[in-house]
């Protein structure tokens, strides 16, 4: 209780680490991984072969020009030339090319400077865009390249984070106030959440210098880290009041929470940081980015609710009362989460004298909602798909390849040989139209037009160029859009396999140090599949096959994000691991003074059922925020989160876990022989002496 002792250090030392993490990571900026970081396979060998050859390429640029009429396009067009050359942004500015119809006209150049910030620099030439678009009301003018969409992504993705984070805090805000019933109690957990939430911004932009990021790592982050921030707060905040109700002193009450709360707190947040960790088993970039991303706001957020919190609670005294809410305070004295508590209770009085029927009846839901993931396909969405048919993006890459097609996103081909000019290799090269060779550096490109995507791809692939390059001693390896994503999605396919293993192996270790079974451990096992696959089929169901999509304002694509199904597995072992650990502890301390299993399960689950039921909601509220973002992507992230947290806390933990337990018995207690000294680790809490019992919150104990 060291912080509570010393909370002007603890308080100060805090704000000071958010200050400073935050402003350091904001002045050193993030940095966004490269394409040849970001892919794998064949695709990534080629842009890394340019990179080591100092090949950097400018973002090049398409803007086509359209008209009724054949031939319309030729004022805006000569407008357009002149006033993107005055804007000193562009280079190798080509002449309008016409399409076969006469009516389309497409316009090519490239950013000024370096790739990788010519979206910062893109405005005046969008600016010059916008104003031959507006001074010619005949002609539909369309634009799209490197610079322009990620310009446009950007800001999708500052509007999107900003939504989620303007709306997420509201919600978490009054589901505590519903908890708590006073107003500094509900805005001590969302304030922590959120300055961990900055500073983790700040460390991880910090990292981004080390392990380049992608664009959505820092709203992954804000999920994960509010999410997981308010409900370890919540966690001790409502043990330190359940204390003080049962007529405790606050510094009895501070060290109690501390000794309970705080320490299930660091059980958790230790959990799932190990889960975060498998991602570095995917092999990819991204992947390693949200591992990191996560880890850290965890580690942040865990660290907060153990030091500044007890510090802040010690300050505030009975003040952390203040701002009382007359209805829901009288609720909250009431005991909400005793109320829970009966709920629980009547529920599993049928569940407990009929275990086989309902063990049954909830492995059969869970089932039928995983059935549609039997069918799951994956793949890299294209944009159309992420963003929506009638977005301005995906509407000016469609409209420019259907009147030049194969060009918004060509294939490259990368050629490295030992010696380029040598003649099997140019006899090679010559077979192709467009290429460009490196004498100095042996190296060639080829851009290939892909009209029809990946059967293109596969053509290119595996007929062209072995039948090209076979045999001339060159190495020819296909990048572009279409190869990155199929190469994308092949590694993630050959990923998931260790990378689940790890999470289960890591999962099956804890269980067993808490509670010394083989039967606990791989039951925790079975239950976080079930969840895992239940929440798998929903987000097939409804994203890839549109089944209520219309519901949460989306369309049903006919695919997965790619990298969707790795995520989701290893966030939610991570986080279930959590109320599994903290339910069954409960269980196993009741089961310890003596009372039958049933009993002990009874008890167990009673008393746990309001912190999980509070946890929970606060979970899935976050997580639904997600899935009404703009990215397909983030919602399918937000859906699938939501719905597992969900049924993990309803149908897994009162009905399906409880049952199971029912039916293994005297079983769920044995302990293999050599186990028997191991330290054991569970959630449990020492009755509240005097005053009504209080809802559990754990605690770690050996032996």
């Amino acid at each position: 209780m060291w912080s509570a002792h010393h909370r002007k250090t603890a308080i100060l030392g805090w704000l000071l680490f958010v200050v400073l993490a935050a402003g350091i990571g904001g002045a050193s900026g993030m940095v966004e991984m490269t394409d040849a970081e970001n892919g794998a396979g064949d695709s990534a060998r080629a842009e890394q072969i340019l990179s080591d050859a100092g090949l950097s390429h400018r973002a090049g640029e398409l803007v086509m020009v359209s008209s009724e009429r054949p031939d319309g396009w030729k004022t805006a067009a000569r407008e357009l030339t002149t006033a993107l050359g005055k804007t000193g942004e562009v280079t190798d500015l080509k002449a309008p090319v016409a399409a076969g119809n006469g009516k389309d006209a497409l316009i090519t150049f490239e950013m000024k400077g370096d790739a990788a910030t010519a979206s910062d620099r893109v405005q005046p030439v969008l600016d010059a865009v916008e104003g031959v678009r507006k001074g010619q009301p005949d002609v539909t003018v369309h634009q799209f390249g490197d610079a322009s969409a990620g310009k446009w992504l950007g800001d999708l993705l500052s509007d999107d984070f900003k939504k989620a984070e303007f709306t997420a805090v509201p919600l978490a805000l009054g589901i505590l106030l519903v908890a708590f019933g006073a107003v500094v109690a509900a805005l001590l957990p969302v304030g922590l959440a959120l300055t961990a939430c900055l500073a983790a911004f700040g460390l991880l932009s910090l990292a981004s210098h080390q392990l380049h990021l992608f664009q959505t790592t820092y709203s992954v982050m804000f999920l994960m880290g509010f999410a997981v921030g308010v409900d370890y707060c919540l966690f001790y905040l409502r043990r330190e009041r359940d204390e003080r109700a049962a007529g405790r002193d606050a510094e009895t009450a501070l060290r109690i929470a501390a000794a309970t709360s705080g320490r299930s707190v660091l059980v958790s947040g230790l959990t799932v940081m190990v889960a975060m960790a498998g991602m570095f088993l995917s092999g990819l970039l991204l992947f390693k980015g949200f591992a990191v991303a996560t880890i850290i706001v965890v580690f942040i957020a865990m660290m907060g609710s153990v030091t500044v919190l007890p510090a802040l609670l010690s300050w505030l005294g009975d003040r952390i009362d203040a701002g009382r809410v007359p209805l829901l305070n009288r609720r909250s004295k009431r005991g909400a989460h005793k109320e829970s508590g009966r709920f629980a209770g009547k529920l599993l009085r049928p569940v407990l004298s009929s275990p086989k029927f309902f063990a049954a009846a909830s492995v059969v839901v869970l089932l039928v909602l995983a059935a549609p993931a039997l069918g799951m396909k994956t793949e890299s969405l294209g944009l159309e798909k992420q963003f929506g048919s009638h977005s301005e993006l995906a509407v000016a890459y469609r409209d420019i390849s259907e009147a030049f097609p194969g060009g918004p996103a060509p294939a490259q081909v990368v050629v490295e040989a030992d010696d380029i000019e040598a003649p099997a290799v140019r006899k090679a090269l010559d077979g192709f139209d467009k290429v460009t060779v490196h004498r100095a550096r042996n190296v060639a490109e080829i851009e290939v037009p892909m009209e029809r995507g990946k059967a293109d791809l596969t053509e290119l692939r595996e007929h062209r160029l072995p039948a090209a390059f076979d045999g001339t001693g060159a190495r020819a390896y296909v990048t572009g859009e279409t190869a990155g994503s199929v190469d994308f999605t092949d590694q993630l396919k050959s990923g998931i396999a260790p990378v689940f293993l790890f999470i289960a192996a890591v999962t099956f270790l804890v269980m067993l140090f808490c509670f010394r079974s083989y039967v606990i451990a791989v039951t925790a096992i079975l239950l976080n599949l079930l969840s895992v696959a239940a929440a798998y089929g929903v987000m097939v169901a409804v994203f890839q096959h549109g089944w209520g999509a219309s519901l949460i304002g989306s369309e049903g694509v006919g695919a997965i994000e790619s990298w969707m199904p790795l995520f989701v597995l290893v966030v939610l072992f991570g986080l279930s691991m959590d109320y599994h650990v903290f339910v069954v502890s409960r269980i196993r301390e009741a089961h310890g003074r003596g009372l039958s299993t049933p009993a002990a399960i009874d008890e167990g689950i009673r008393r746990t059922a309001g912190a999980v039921t509070g946890a929970a909601v606060i979970m899935v509220a976050v997580f639904a925020v997600f899935g009404t973002l703009s990215m397909q992507d983030m919602q399918q992230m937000g859906v699938g989160l939501a719905v597992a947290v969900l049924l993990d806390a309803t149908v897994v933990r009162m009905v399906l876990l409880p049952s199971v337990m029912a039916l293994l018995g005297e079983r769920n207690w044995r302990t293999p022989r050599g186990l028997s000294r191991l330290p054991a680790l569970d959630h449990s809490e020492p009755e509240p002496e005097p005053g009504p019992a209080a809802d559990p919150v754990g605690s770690v104990r050996h032996g």
